[in-house]
């Protein structure tokens, strides 16, 4: 973002956070570099027998994924501190309101300045994750519904950065207080994030493979994702695999449990791209709710 190609309010927050809003193209440069050097040295490695030459990726691949699921906090507390907060905190944002500027130019300016430049990194961040992880998809098994890879290969990480944008907006106003708002705003985001995570492998019925008691554990394709298991009963009643107890070769289960098999539930990766949509649609959903309260908040102050 040039901040010769912006005007007014926008170029005054890209000039006031021009540092802050460099560091996370600058995570993603480093990202990349650190993938590029992971994969090569991967390629390079002398095969040895019963070693996974992609260790290392796959752990820094972990990593990486968790920091991505921590994008959307930090992008909400930052607008609701040092973006919002502060300056009503501090009252400099008085200074914006006689330069020509409306209350809702100056901030509508801070909302599309943050949320241009979160979502462009979440993306990137994404193609990042794609090349980094090539090489798993075919030698070495890699989750697609673990929770990092899950947000970065599709649409939520994105949305959710939005979330945080129009969360920050509406709760610095609300706090006024710099640390207490990015406080409450993280807290916040994080909860939505972690609530729509528990749920959201109930957004597309899940699969169900069976087997009869005692015969071989019925196993879902090598690709999919296991989200239960346990015990049928004759009436068609669930049991968790505890139930009954295991020997090398035979089930004991006591005889008024009447169980007759085993099921698995799973969702293939097809269900993947479903469930992104649900999910993403829904965080847009509660992102647009938050970013029409904050504007409400601001017209009810500044009318």
């Amino acid at each position: 973002m040039s901040i010769l190609t912006l005007k007014g309010a926008r170029w005054v927050t890209v000039r006031q956070h021009r540092r802050a809003l460099w560091t996370l193209p600058a995570a993603v440069a480093v990202s990349l570099a650190v993938f590029v050097v992971l994969r090569w040295r991967a390629a390079g490695a002398t095969p040895r027998t019963g070693a996974n030459p992609f260790r290392d990726l796959e752990e820094v691949l972990g990593y990486g994924g968790l920091a991505a699921l921590l994008l959307p906090l930090l992008v909400g507390a930052f607008v609701a501190g040092p973006m919002v907060a502060r300056e009503l905190e501090s009252g400099t944002y008085r200074l914006a309101l006689t330069q020509s500027s409306t209350p809702r130019a100056w901030l509508a300016s801070k909302i599309v300045v943050a949320a241009v430049t979160a979502v462009a990194c979440a993306a990137a961040f994404g193609l990042v994750h794609r090349f980094a992880r090539l090489p798993l998809t075919t030698v070495y098994e890699y989750s697609w519904a673990e929770p990092g890879p899950y947000a970065e290969l599709g649409t939520v990480l994105p949305a959710y950065c939005l979330l945080g944008v129009a969360l920050g907006a509406l709760v610095g106003q609300f706090v006024r207080r710099t640390i207490a708002a990015m406080a409450v705003t993280g807290l916040v985001t994080g909860l939505v994030m972690a609530v729509l995570g528990a749920v959201r492998w109930s957004f597309v019925p899940a699969r169900t493979v069976t087997a009869p008691l005692g015969s071989p554990y019925p196993y879902p394709p090598h690709d999919a994702f296991t989200t239960d298991f346990g015990l049928v009963t004759s009436s068609g009643g669930r049991l968790p695999e505890w139930a009954c107890t295991r020997s090398s070769s035979l089930d004991h289960c006591p005889a008024e449990l009447n169980v007759t098999g085993q099921y698995v539930d799973y969702h293939p990766y097809a269900d993947y791209w479903p469930t992104q949509s649900i999910e993403t649609a829904a965080v847009l959903v509660l992102a647009a709710l938050a970013l029409w309260g904050a504007f409400a908040v601001l017209r009810s102050r500044h009318p």
